[in-house]
């Protein structure tokens, strides 16, 4: 695949995970829900790793550091999961 469709592409999931990010925090903002605080904080993650892959295509050595906060934005979404169910705040029907 071509380099420049590469970083279009980063660049596109960048923005979307950053808007996704936004809408998160503005309903815990608005809740206080711990979940929509983890998922924000998550998103934005995914963007800012998307983003330094789009912008500085770093090397091979550098690599696993970017996606290490991949990993990190998966760990915020499994906590957030956890807190959310541990919370007692989910209702049965």
């Amino acid at each position: 695949m071509n380099h420049d469709v590469i970083t279009f592409l980063q660049g596109i999931s960048a923005t979307a995970a950053w808007a996704s990010g936004l809408f998160f925090l503005r309903s815990w903002r608005e809740s206080r829900d711990p979940l929509f605080g983890f998922f924000g904080a998550a998103f934005w993650l995914l963007a800012c790793s998307w983003a330094l892959l789009a912008v500085f295509s770093p090397t091979e050595e550098a690599r696993p550091y970017v996606y290490g906060l991949r990993l990190v934005a998966m760990l915020f979404l499994i906590i957030g999961m956890i807190v959310k169910n541990r919370s007692g705040a989910h209702r049965s029907v």
